[in-house]
């Protein structure tokens, strides 16, 4: 398990191995070195020298015993690199990982405008691994390289689409390599690695290679593929899907392109259930609703967790045997009601209501007892977090649905069947795999704009027995990338 301490600055050290490996190729003789973040100092122990920049000064007094002949410097490095010019040859290092909820503040705002000098345009929910590679690149001077290990999500994260695009448009080759093995067994946070040479150039390809585990003599001058930029753009931005094979790859875009394969998001609206603010004061068991008095018209049956979503349909029967579990299957559904009755009103003026009322999503609104969206009945539920698949189940018992669930709101005319059978179509399967991303654990997470875009085989879509098996093939293929399932970790 990661210490608070690691999990607070984003630090995890590299192994020596690695280091050894990125130094390996990015750096020449004679060669001015900086490691933005440089931790315990293992990237700058395999220099002669080098400038480390360290946030931490307990890290940085270990990095200075480990590296005697380096420079470090205790600062943020961002407020850092503002007043530095392009000085560095090179540029090596394993970036904190540190998510947009903590990487804020006028850090956060310095980053993403430094972020700029190399056409690198975050949005405010970057998380901070990004920036310190963008600025890193912005620091080198013509000709220079860089070899960075990254958070996996490289390969689907939103904000590594304008990284990517910013270091093709300043470098003469971008390449990467996914490593499907852990290169720290103890975080669930799998890691890649990103290669840059010939700053001031320009590339319209980035080189890819997926490896089953990590090898001291993976260079990116030999990848796997070239893959255009346009084509990579085409593809969503998302360098996850090429961790397919080329074939696969071709046959889920052809067969994505078929007559009558739709997006989800052409046919519903996608999005999170409600947010409460105050889950255990809104929500009920069926005993609890009788001791509080609580009318049946204002209680709505809820979808609280996808681990309830078990079957093709949340109909009544579903219901009854939830209550009849004595689950909190119940929420209090006040939108549109006029006049309380007494013992609602009661209720909210009780104990429980009065600190409920203090939460911070029941205070920022009016009235504070009326839950946003509790009102929306959707025609399908999606399971946000799985493990060997997704799944969707129809509406039959109009109920509603929490935010750890994804509502689904039919905006065309699909029947129910066809949906249902869409959604578990290998090319289905498989598009929940590429649109989604892995969340340790080998889960599968599924956002609302993720599931907008999966593709969904509805009548008149045909595919034949063989491209159903490869699709399938492709599955399992994906599952391994996610570490799924007993086949998760061969190589």
């Amino acid at each position: 398990m990661a210490s608070a301490r690691e999990k607070l600055l984003g630090q995890f050290f590299t192994p020596e191995p690695v280091a050894a490996s990125l130094v390996g190729w990015a750096v020449h003789n004679g060669d001015i070195v900086l490691d933005p973040s440089c931790g315990d100092g293992e990237f700058l122990r395999q220099l002669d020298g080098g400038l480390g920049v360290e946030l931490c000064p307990e890290n940085a007094a270990v990095a200075r015993e480990r590296a005697p002949g380096a420079e470090v410097v205790v600062a943020d490095f961002f407020q850092w690199a503002e007043s530095r010019g392009s000085s560095f040859d090179a540029a090596v290092g394993n970036p904190p990982f540190i998510r947009y909820q903590q990487f804020n503040g006028e850090t956060r705002k310095r980053a993403l405008r430094l972020s700029r000098r190399i056409g690198a345009d975050f949005s405010r929910l970057t998380s901070s691994w990004a920036p310190f590679i963008a600025v890193s690149a912005s620091l080198l001077k013509p000709g220079g390289r860089m070899a960075f290990v990254v958070p996996a999500e490289i390969g689907h994260a939103t904000y590594a689409a304008p990284l990517i695009e910013g270091l093709c448009g300043h470098f003469e080759s971008v390449a990467i390599i996914a490593v499907r093995e852990k290169l720290f067994p103890h975080l669930s946070q799998d890691a890649w690695l990103l290669f840059a040479h010939g700053k001031g150039g320009h590339t319209e390809s980035i080189g890819f290679t997926a490896v089953p585990q990590f090898r001291p003599d993976l260079r990116p001058e030999r990848p796997e593929r070239q893959v255009p930029v346009t084509t990579w753009r085409a593809l969503g931005g998302r360098l996850r899907k090429f961790l397919l094979p080329s074939r696969a790859l071709q046959l889920y875009v052809d067969l994505s392109r078929r007559i009558g394969c739709r997006t989800l998001g052409q046919v519903a609206d996608v999005t999170i259930g409600y947010v409460s603010g105050a889950n255990d004061f809104f929500h009920f068991s069926e005993q609890a609703a009788r001791l509080f008095d609580i009318p049946a018209e204002v209680l709505r049956p809820t979808v609280r967790r996808g681990e309830q979503l078990t079957a093709d349909y949340v109909d009544d029967n579903a219901v009854r045997r939830w209550l009849g579990a004595n689950e909190d299957i119940l929420v209090l559904d006040l939108s549109g009601v006029k006049a309380l009755p007494p013992p609602v009103r009661d209720y909210l003026n009780s104990t429980a209501g009065q600190e409920a009322r203090t939460r911070y999503k029941c205070r920022v609104r009016d009235p504070w007892y009326v839950i946003p969206g509790v009102e929306r009945t959707p025609s399908a539920f999606i399971t946000c977090m799985s493990g060997r698949q997704s799944r969707l189940s129809i509406n039959r018992a109009g109920a509603v649905c929490s935010n750890s669930v994804l509502a689904v709101t039919l905006t065309k005319r699909v029947s129910q069947s066809n949906l249902l059978r869409g959604w578990r179509h290998p090319l289905s399967r498989l598009s929940q795999e590429l649109e989604g991303h892995p969340l340790g654990g080998g889960m599968l997470k599924l956002e609302p704009g993720e599931a907008r875009r999966v593709h969904i085989p509805l009548p008149p879509f045909r595919s034949s027995k063989l491209e159903n098996e490869a699709m399938v093939e492709a599955v399992g293929l994906m599952h391994t990338w996610r570490h799924y399932g007993p086949d998760a970790n061969r190589g």
